[in-house]
């Protein structure tokens, strides 16, 4: 058995990952798996005398677990004859030849389950499912993957609001092996999810709604529908259409639109909203094992006026099963939150953050869209099982964006003398930055970095010149985050944010490895609610961002100047899931 065991060994990474758990299970060492509920279908007419096997993966609240891994061994050896990987809606099918085989289901951030003794016969049909619990003493295969609570993986689906460095392809376990995709039985029904929260921020206060939809509209192509809608002038409003196109197996086509209303948050000259339109289209190409390329289009316009065309490109190539390498080049027109993105089967959805009129940088007497790009290049290495390091050099530059300032002069008295701009930002940046990430126990997580190189701060003259605002300087900083994954639906995600206080990134420096880019303390509370025997998954959210308040600025002996952007917010909601 041992001796067959090493035999599989050689084998592809998928069926090495695959057998390893299946050994833990027959010679009852490893966690424990959760038997799941099985109800034998009734005889169907099969092809050439096959059987099937068909099912559906779950987790504990009754959701779908897209691309879990599903295979079919020999009873009581280790010989992987079948495999096949959820859809969307959590379904598989199997066709095997008539036999006694082990069924195996397997997802990431969960326990395994198997079934021993299953009999397959001529053209039978048989129906299973599994309940999935949530994996709960860190030594299973799939909470081993140091980065299962990386910021990445909220990112890594967001159709093209993202760059090549955020990507998880290659010789990674449950993914690098050809996969067979389970055939749909029935119409998928849309699923998708509605958040409704209320906000305070330092522009006022507002309530808001978040929705997303997704849709299969072909076994390899996918629609999403988002939105968000409110009530305030500090209200985002947005809708974005995006689609997924699946061409073969090697590309991963993906086209966004989206238009978005921007308006003004304070009284002033100057047009009270603007219109935003931007479409992007990229192809995510794996080359071979291992090497995978992205390249791609933006374009954005504002107001019907300023517009811009830049490329997307990206080079991914993992050295061994533990070194990857990455390089890239991407732009950024908008940023997005990922702290509670909505999570749909197979791909996440973030949300713009509220943009005002004012954040907006005026060139030739219009208002343009804040721009910004970004090349870097990276390497990850997994150190064990818990752990991983990534360490990074980029590149920025900023042909315009907008950033709000409130200039003080130490003699006010009533408030009325501070004075509201928005100054053009132009210029570039370069560092480096280290990340480490660890994951404690089956409850706790956590990641640390640094980052230094050269880039923009308010220069101590911008108060009595204003055509001095920013200058070049060397700048330091650090965040810590610390994650708490409780059993009864609890999650606590603390973000610790350090840098000096005059310093402007246009790009942070951990853009791709941090959901929330605030300074300060920043506290993520996310709560699971009771269904109610309802065909629904709600949560409770409570969202504190910059909670000391942290704020950037400069002074002199005339007075301060005030950093606007990532003030103080706290915001709580409910989302429902469908």
């Amino acid at each position: 058995m041992r001796s067959a065991y090493r035999l599989l060994l050689r084998r592809t990474s998928v069926a090495t990952v695959l057998a390893s758990v299946l050994c833990a299970v027959i010679f009852g060492v490893g966690d424990t798996a959760y038997a799941g509920t099985a109800a034998k279908g009734s005889a169907a007419a099969g092809s050439l005398g096959m059987g099937s096997i068909r099912g559906v993966v779950r987790d504990q609240a009754g959701g779908p677990i897209p691309r879990a891994m599903v295979a079919l061994f020999r009873v009581g050896t280790t010989e992987l004859i079948k495999q096949a990987v959820t859809s969307a809606d959590g379904s598989f099918l199997i066709r095997i030849i008539p036999g006694r085989y082990t069924l195996l289901a397997v997802a990431e951030g969960f326990n395994p389950i198997s079934l021993r003794s299953i009999e397959v016969g001529r053209s039978s049909d048989l129906n299973y499912g599994f309940d999935l619990q949530r994996a709960g003493s860190g030594n299973t295969l799939p909470e081993k993957r140091i980065d299962r609570n990386s910021a990445k993986w909220r990112i890594r689906a967001a159709a093209i609001q993202r760059s090549i460095y955020q990507n998880q392809e290659g010789n990674v376990p449950v993914e690098s092996a050809p996969e067979q995709v389970a055939a749909k039985q029935a119409t998928v029904r849309p699923t998708g999810a509605v958040e409704t929260y209320f906000a305070s921020t330092s522009r006022g206060g507002y309530v808001g709604t978040n929705f997303a939809v997704s849709t299969q509209v072909a076994r390899s192509a996918e629609l999403i529908f988002s939105g968000q809608i409110g009530r305030g002038a500090a209200a985002p409003q947005r809708f974005q259409v995006d689609a997924r196109l699946k061409a073969g197996s090697r590309h991963d086509i993906r086209l966004s639109a989206s238009a978005a209303k921007i308006r003004r948050s304070r009284p002033g000259s100057g047009p009270n909203s603007l219109e935003q339109f931007t479409v992007q289209a990229a192809d995510e190409w794996k080359v071979r094992e291992g090497l995978v390329l992205l390249y791609g289009i933006d374009y954005s316009t504002l107001g019907g006026g300023d517009s811009s065309i830049t490329p997307r490109l990206g080079i991914q190539f993992d050295i061994d099963p533990r070194t990857r390498l990455r390089a890239g080049y991407s732009t950024q027109s908008e940023e997005k939150s990922w702290a509670n993105a909505i999570e749909l089967e197979g791909t996440s959805v973030g949300f713009a953050e509220p943009v005002a009129v004012e954040d907006l940088p005026v060139v030739r007497g219009k208002s343009a869209p804040n721009r910004s790009s970004r090349i870097e290049m990276g390497i990850e290495r997994i150190l064990d099982g818990r752990s991983s390091v990534e360490s990074t050099v980029f590149f920025d530059t900023t042909p315009g964006r907008g950033v709000g300032l409130t200039a003080i002069p130490f003699e006010f008295i009533a408030g009325d003398a501070a004075e509201e701009t928005t100054a053009v930002q132009q210029g570039g940046a370069a560092g480096a930055r280290i990340v480490y990430f660890r994951r404690i126990n089956s409850v706790l997580s956590a990641s640390g970095g640094y980052s230094a190189g050269t880039g923009q701060r308010l220069s101590q003259k911008a108060i009595s010149d204003p055509s001095t605002i920013f200058e070049q300087g060397i700048f330091q900083t650090f965040y810590g985050e610390v994650t708490a994954d409780l059993e009864s639906g609890t999650r606590v995600r603390t973000i610790f944010r350090f840098s000096p206080d005059a310093t402007v990134f246009a790009i942070d420096p951990f853009k791709g490895r941090l959901a929330i880019y605030d300074p300060g303390l920043s506290i993520l509370v996310t709560q699971r609610l009771p269904r109610f025997g309802l065909p629904i998954r709600a949560q409770a959210i409570l969202d504190g961002r910059n909670l000391l308040d942290a704020v950037g600025g400069v002074s002199s002996s005339d007075g301060r100047l005030i950093i606007e952007g990532h003030r103080r917010m706290l915001r709580g909601g409910i989302m429902v899931r469908f």
